[in-house]
């Protein structure tokens, strides 16, 4: 017998199968696009915006500075509250609207989050000192509890403690006018 003939007739299922990965490959393709085309929903509204902040009593992050409490926010003046860190790229291109934000006479109080101090006196060195205290959350307690998941984020807290607003992510040239009028909306 030669090798021919010792072969069985192909299976009409086996060919199906050749297919499929094809045809998953042209489907992810075809969904990807799909949702490349559609608007980006920059909004996350915040289940913190309207609560008071949560209890919280950070050591200080460094040295020179006072660490930082929910207290210090309850003193009848509005400031920002950054959430920020040494390792944090975005945190470097917003130094300059953080100081932007204290020349026009808004309070930032920092919170570095898993920084060890020498780490943020580089950063503070290197990029400047908008902050008039910063805490340290070891360990994103705080964080967490104001709901924010990620660095740099910024929250506008009245003079009772309350938070205002929220901004998500680093702080644009553009965003500076719309945080000075939240700030002032919280007097």
């Amino acid at each position: 017998m030669s090798g021919a003939q010792a072969t069985s007739p192909r299976n009409p299922l086996n060919r199906v199968w050749v297919w499929v990965p094809l045809i998953l490959f042209i489907g992810f393709g075809a969904l990807a696009g799909f949702m490349l085309t559609q608007p980006k929903d920059d909004l996350v509204v915040s289940q913190m915006v309207g609560k008071p902040l949560p209890a919280f009593d950070l050591r200080p992050a460094t040295q020179g500075l006072p660490g930082a409490s929910a207290d210090d926010f309850r003193d009848g003046k509005p400031r920002l509250l950054n959430i920020w860190a040494s390792w944090c790229l975005p945190c470097i291109a917003e130094a300059p609207q953080l100081e932007a934000l204290k020349a026009s006479g808004v309070e930032i109080v920092g919170i570095a989050i898993r920084d060890r101090p020498e780490d943020v006196a580089t950063f503070l060195e290197r990029h400047g000192n908008p902050y008039s205290r910063i805490g340290a959350d070891d360990r994103s307690e705080v964080q967490l509890e104001l709901g924010s998941s990620g660095v740099p984020e910024t929250f506008v807290i009245d003079g009772q403690g309350i938070i205002r607003h929220q901004h998500i992510g680093d702080i644009r040239e553009s965003d500076v006018p719309t945080l000075l009028e939240k700030v002032r909306e919280a007097q």
